[in-house]
């Protein structure tokens, strides 16, 4: 069951007033946790496709995958 639309954008002004309320040290520390997450998501996602894959194979996947996001990004930008 999809919670309901309301739901979500009470949810969504929550996390945007809690953000605006943050000292910058605190959303630089956020950002960076958030990184962090995303990156080991990323990585298991990279070993769960190459299975066979050693580590110094998964940083240069995970290289790869950050070049291409960065380039999307700045084209989305312009």
């Amino acid at each position: 069951m999809q919670p309901a639309k309301e739901l979500i954008d009470d949810i969504f002004r929550d996390k945007v007033l809690r953000a605006r309320r943050m000292n910058p040290e605190a959303k630089i520390r956020a950002g960076l946790e958030l990184f962090a997450m995303v990156r080991e998501r990323m990585i298991e996602g990279l070993r769960a496709e190459n299975p066979e894959a050693d580590e110094s194979t998964i940083r240069d996947l995970f290289g790869r995958r950050l070049a291409i996001l960065r380039k999307l990004s700045s084209h989305d930008a312009s």
